[in-house]
């Protein structure tokens, strides 16, 4: 028999780290909490300092007894529950049960690691904690907390709405928020408006947009900006209007102004922008994002190789990067990119307030695995996680951003066309963000060439063609504003 028991929260652990631990270790599983407050009652002494009454979790009897057995033969017991405040509680409760068992009341160790590789695993071992009260402490008040605020408003929920509803701390405050945010939708008053965009050639044929910038002298704006003294266009009739006056003349462009813009590089993943860009680009639930990347932290298997963690821990608030991981991408970015693609010094990202910064960002945990074979959505994640990983490392990116003035002649009237131009790509090479209407973050907007920075260039005068776009009739937007025009 094993003469060290290791005690994890998922099964699927088990694999990957039986893989680097051997024989002389047995592995089990908690398969989540085995304790938690009763089902029937309060369970929490109100009177006495909210004290938690626990119970055994019904159906985990079997899996108590299992633990119970294999501790009574292990010298040494390793609780390796996941690394956040649940992970201790379950620890803290798993000792409780343990206690006094093994072979002369074997030694219980509380072990993590923020990857599940060879190398993080086996230095756990060697450097093994108590249990941290703080964060168990932490677990039981959110618990508690839940639990009173549940008790109370679920029942009220029950008589009004239906049976079988439950609300708590989170879902409490969540309801109120959207309650707000659709009295502010229903409170809304649609207005109707218009921009007028025209289609612009050179002498040497090369086509490119423009927008109306101001009519009569005064700036065109929408019903939502700041702009004083504009003027919103607010009927198909008007659009008409001024299009029928606006294809009498000729258009000439007055300035070509341009502006160096450096882009930096994302910070790598924490759990919110995992979610969010999981969304946006693989269209897939925060929940869903989760489980996803819980399997690549506990393990994929990879052919010969067997069960292996690819990526670091997934729930964290801290853009940090381990100094040795980041090392393994800077060989990668020179080795793969090229010195350009470096930076002289590793990229460091700004903790936000607040946040507990107690495990590394949302990394691979090997540098050299690009990609995974396994399931569409496993891939995705995976590569999704590591392009944002080697892109936080990279150089910034060089962008030219011109903007054109075109005037038309004898009228008040302009047009305004933007671009940029990518001088150099620097972290855009590997990583490229993505907004919620699912366009490009960068790299939009393409103009002519122009001589120099600020001129008068006859040769990108000519004819319009003009045409109307209706850009937003708003009825309740969630966000109005993602449906006006900016």
């Amino acid at each position: 028999m094993a003469k060290n028991l290791v005690i994890v929260e998922s099964p699927a652990k088990t694999k990957t780290l039986s893989r680097f631990l051997g024989k002389q270790y047995e592995i089990k599983a908690t398969v989540g909490h085995i304790m938690d407050l009763p089902k029937s009652r309060l369970g929490i002494d109100v009177d006495n300092g909210f004290v938690p009454d626990y119970d055994i979790i019904k159906g985990k009897e079997k899996i108590i007894k299992e633990l119970q057995k294999a501790a009574k033969g292990a010298e040494q017991i390793f609780l390796a529950p996941d690394p956040d405040r649940e992970g201790e509680a379950i620890a803290w409760h798993v000792a409780t049960l343990l206690n006094g068992k093994g072979k002369g009341k074997a030694k219980i160790h509380r072990i993590s690691f923020n990857e599940i590789t060879k190398t993080a695993v086996l230095e756990a071992i060697k450097n093994p904690r108590k249990i941290d009260m703080n964060k168990v402490n932490a677990q039981q008040a959110r618990r508690v907390l839940d639990r009173i605020v549940g008790y109370t408003v679920s029942p009220f929920l029950w008589k009004t709405i239906a049976r079988n509803l439950s609300a708590g701390r989170v879902q409490s405050v969540a309801l109120r928020l959207i309650c707000e945010r659709e009295q502010e939708i229903d409170a809304f008053k649609e207005e109707e408006y218009w921009q007028i965009m025209t289609k612009l050639e050179t002498a040497k044929k090369i086509a490119f947009e423009a927008r109306v910038y101001k009519i009569g002298g005064k700036t065109v704006g929408t019903p939502i900006d700041s702009i004083k003294n504009k003027i919103i266009v607010k009927s198909e009739k008007a659009v008409k209007k001024y299009i029928t006056e606006l294809q009498k003349y000729d258009y000439t462009v007055k300035e070509v102004s341009k502006t160096e813009k450096s882009c930096k590089p994302y910070a790598p993943f924490i759990t919110s922008t995992l979610q969010q860009e999981a969304a946006r680009v693989m269209g897939i639930a925060p929940k869903h994002t989760m489980g996803i990347a819980q399997k690549l932290y506990e393990g994929v298997e990879l052919g010969k190789e067997g069960s292996v963690g690819l990526i670091t821990y997934m729930r964290t608030d801290s853009t940090r990067i381990a100094d040795v991981a980041i090392k393994s991408v800077r060989q990668h970015i020179e080795s793969e990119y090229g010195k350009n693609y470096l930076p002289a010094k590793p990229n460091v990202y700004g903790k936000k307030k607040g946040s507990q910064d107690a495990h590394e960002a949302i990394r691979p945990t090997y540098m050299n695995t690009q990609s995974v074979d396994g399931e569409n959505a496993e891939m995705r994640l995976y590569e999704l996680i590591w392009k944002r990983t080697i892109a936080s490392q990279m150089s910034d990116a060089e962008l030219e951003k011109t903007v054109v003035t075109i005037d038309v002649s004898t009228t008040s009237e302009n047009f305004v066309a933007r671009g940029e131009v990518m001088k150099f790509d620097g972290f855009l090479k590997v990583y490229l963000e993505f907004k919620d209407d699912g366009s490009e973050e960068m790299g939009k907007g393409v103009l002519p060439p122009s001589r120099s920075k600020k001129c008068s260039d006859s040769s990108m005068s000519g004819n319009a063609s003009a045409t109307t776009t209706r850009v937003a009739s708003i009825t309740k937007a969630p966000n109005p504003e993602r449906f006006c025009w900016k």
